[in-house]
């Protein structure tokens, strides 16, 4: 028990610097998302999901793969274009800030 407990923590170490991100820069930054997904991270309009309170990691990995087009499906041609643009530290930034915003659940 007391292993597992320790190889989970070390793990957690190990993974949370991957995706470090600026909260503030990324408010700074989310102009454009909230036209979609609400100034807040909630979005107002049914087809685009909310983003306050989502985990990091996914915010992250699901803005990369937009941003080279292996995620597919819905409105992803849409995001294809906006995610373009970005870059690793934006990503970062963007994921931070709506992953410290509080979620509806």
């Amino acid at each position: 028990m007391l292993k597992r407990m320790l190889l989970a923590s070390f793990i957690m170490l190990l993974t949370s610097g991957l995706y470090a991100g600026d909260a503030a820069a990324g408010k700074a930054k989310s102009t454009t998302c909230a036209a979609c997904h609400g100034r807040s991270g909630i979005s107002m309009i049914p087809i685009y999901p909310n983003l306050a309170g989502q985990h990091q990691s996914y915010l992250s990995t699901s803005l990369k793969a937009y941003r080279s087009q292996q995620r597919k499906g819905g409105n992803a041609a849409m995001m294809w274009g906006i995610a373009a643009s970005l870059s690793d530290d934006d990503i970062d930034d963007l994921a931070a800030y709506y992953a410290s915003l509080p979620s509806t659940k």
